[in-house]
């Protein structure tokens, strides 16, 4: 199964760095590639979220690679991991340990695929780990999860327990609805980033993307 999911990634997405961090080259499914015409019916995959570098994802990978020390020497929980790439500048930044966690299989193989050509090594896991106490690690990143409001509320009380416990929450985010004013005024603003016109038409029009700590 492992086989035939690397496979079918490695036909329908490119290697690309046209990205807020070129300094990792990721298979995605970019507009050079057939998929991103292709109708539903068409599509190997269910659903491949994983084979877009969201804005929040970007995000959060170049701040890490700009601010190695958020992860040196940390155990690092890469949530909700996509394309892995805040995993894989987590690796590249000599985090201690990285995990990259999804439940979406694809994104774990994609993953691995990715961390090979960036020449990192990552553990990867398919738990569902949202209200996990998450014991083992430092840093938990999370990208572009504040799309619905109900899910929201789920996961924004599971990062408040996880912060309470003496763990850094870093958040990418363009701007989703999920991320409220009343969110925001318990974290602190970190960076913000301009993407590129590419950038902007494979992610629905978003302009600029942050990335957020929760407030201790």
């Amino acid at each position: 199964m492992l086989k035939e999911m690397t496979s079918l990634i490695l036909k329908h997405t490119i290697a690309s760095r046209s990205h807020l961090t070129p300094e990792l080259v990721l298979r995605l499914i970019t507009p050079a590639c057939p998929l991103w015409r292709a109708r539903e019916e068409e599509i190997p995959f269910k659903d491949p979220f994983w084979a877009f570098y969201w804005p929040g994802g970007q995000a959060t990978a170049r701040y890490i690679l700009d601010n190695s020390g958020v992860v040196e020497n940390r155990k690092v929980l890469d949530v909700g991991c996509g394309c892995g790439a805040g995993s894989i500048a987590a690796a590249k930044m000599k985090a201690k340990r990285v995990v990259a966690n999804d439940i979406d299989s694809y994104a774990v193989a994609a993953t691995n695929i990715n961390a090979k050509l960036n020449d990192v090594t990552v553990e990867t896991s398919v738990e569902n780990l949202i209200g996990d106490p998450c014991k083992e690690f430092d840093t938990i990143l999370i990208g572009d999860m504040f799309y619905d409001e109900a899910f929201a509320n789920l996961l924004f009380e599971w990062l408040h327990t996880l912060n309470a416990d003496g763990k850094t929450v870093l958040i990418g985010d363009p701007g989703r609805h999920g991320l409220t004013e009343s969110r925001r005024r318990r974290m602190s603003l970190l960076a913000r980033y301009e993407l590129s016109p590419s950038s902007c038409e494979e992610n629905n029009g978003f302009t600029h993307s942050t990335v957020w700590m929760l407030n201790k």
